[in-house]
């Protein structure tokens, strides 16, 4: 008998049932009044869900098109950002810079390690041309989360735009853009939105809106600026993700029912259960203090590559679970628990990361790790929650 599949990546993430029923209603038409409906109701969810009092812009594309977006509509030609690097996302920052012309300043770091307030400032003082500063939150390759809460502080003081990419981040640990002083925060759909892939959102402060206003625009897709007066009359410029964006208005309601205190309890206390274990398993952690919630990544010992180890959690256990990225792709594994992942389905990859593991002939070392996990997510569900992004 075939194992129950369980979906463990950092995206995209399980989808919950009646997410999946309502992107199954009618096609309806998106320049009609129950389209405007639909988007009334998304916009004040996305608003409460990222913290601000401006408008959250919902675009057809992944998280990619709004990186994009925001360098585009943010940044003219020849103008200097700085780029944090800590893995392959920070690296796509850098990328799309080059593409749109503008001039790239990595503040490169070891994959593993979380970018300082310090580091940062000293890079702004050493190049007061930068006018934007590029990250992520989370940075998905390796599980590390960045304190943009402390370095949103930073720029605040200068005439420097944060730009954060929360897709590993918005509705997985707290980061409210308003309240920390983010320029823009961007998200896609398939990670702690709990929906398919194919959605990307963003939402600009008043500064960045005044900065996208007195740059000539140059994306005919991705014109921010025609996205917001679509918004304001309840449309978006072009023709939109119909679908997808029912299974949005059912994943926020979602959000509202359960809180948002909740939510980020529930991730908390399974990012502890996930350290825990993989500690009592006896692997290392690749980010050891400033580490993301909704994404563990573990560092395989020499002379076992991931490639087998994946294949055989999800052939003989059902666990479907990440590869590293880049260099560490075959030495680093990464379990995603967010979304719409509970402490049953996490036990079950752990149990398959064990087995696997035993059977490719690796040894483990506390045969209690579910014991120890469990009892790291129950003290995580009664106890103190993080505030910020530094855990």
């Amino acid at each position: 008998m075939r194992n129950k599949l369980r979906l463990l990546t950092p995206g995209p993430t399980p989808i919950p049932e009646q997410v999946r029923l309502a992107m199954a209603g009618d096609m309806i038409h998106h320049r009609k009044p129950e389209f405007k409906r639909l988007l009334a109701d998304i916009q004040t969810g996305l608003a409460a869900l990222f913290g601000t009092a401006g408008p959250v812009l919902s675009l057809a594309a992944s998280g990619t098109g709004a990186m994009t977006a925001a360098v585009t509509n943010l940044f003219a030609p020849g103008e200097t950002v700085l780029t944090v690097e800590a893995g392959k996302f920070g690296q796509r920052w850098s990328g799309i810079c080059r593409a749109a012309g503008v001039t790239a300043l990595p503040l490169s770091l070891a994959w593993g390690e979380a970018v300082t307030p310090e580091a940062l400032r000293k890079a702004l003082d050493a190049n007061p041309g930068i006018s934007g500063v590029l990250m992520q939150i989370s940075e998905t390759s390796t599980g590390v989360m960045h304190p943009v809460r402390e370095i949103a502080a930073l720029t605040r003081q200068r005439d420097v735009l944060l730009v954060a990419d929360g897709v590993s981040s918005v509705g997985i640990s707290p980061c409210p853009m308003d309240a920390w002083g983010i320029d823009v925060l961007l998200t896609g759909s398939q990670k702690g939105l709990m929906l398919p892939p194919g959605l990307s959102f963003i939402a600009l402060s008043p500064r960045a809106w005044a900065k996208a206003e007195s740059l000539p625009a140059r994306d005919f897709y991705f014109c921010l600026l025609k996205e917001r007066e679509c918004c304001a009359k309840r449309q978006t410029a072009f023709t939109p993700a119909i679908s997808l964006l029912y299974g949005l208005r059912e994943s926020l309601a979602m959000f509202a029912g359960d809180g948002l205190e909740a939510i980020y309890r529930k991730q908390w206390a399974l990012t502890c259960l996930a350290r825990a274990g993989v500690r009592a398993l006896g692997f290392a952690l690749l980010a050891k203090d400033n580490y993301t919630w909704g994404l563990t990544s573990l560092i395989l010992p020499p002379g076992m590559g991931s490639g087998p180890l994946l294949a055989r959690a999800a052939d003989e256990h059902g666990v479907i679970m990440a590869k590293g990225m880049g260099h560490q792709e075959d030495s680093v594994v990464r379990i995603g628990h967010m979304g719409w992942v509970d402490w049953a389905d996490l036990v079950a990859g752990l149990h398959a990361l064990s087995w696997s593991f035993q059977e490719l002939g690796g040894y483990i070392g506390a045969e209690n790790y579910l014991e120890q996990a469990l009892k790291a997510y129950e003290e995580a569900l009664v106890g103190p929650v993080p505030a910020g992004t530094s855990s």
